[in-house]
């Protein structure tokens, strides 16, 4: 049950609501994750290219830095 509690708060805002933005930036995450792996055990057989890793890394940074800027606007401004 702690673990669910975990994977909740993770992808959760400070309302307790599902945030997208934490949601898809993990996503992309894993998927990242997932194509590198591919990349080391395939030998280099199985490439990704470089502009959709370098746009699903943007993506990810993109969605997990607007969350954070968005809960410190949040804290100045109440």
């Amino acid at each position: 049950m702690k673990k669910t509690n975990f994977f909740k708060q993770l992808i959760s805002d400070e309302n307790g609501m599902v945030s997208s933005k934490r949601l898809s930036g993990l996503l992309c995450v894993i998927a990242l994750v997932i194509a590198l792996m591919v990349n080391v055990f395939s030998c280099g057989k199985m490439t990704p290219s470089e502009t959709l890793v370098e746009s699903i890394a943007l993506f990810a940074f993109g969605a997990l830095g607007l969350t954070s800027i968005d809960k410190f606007v949040k804290n100045k401004k109440g």
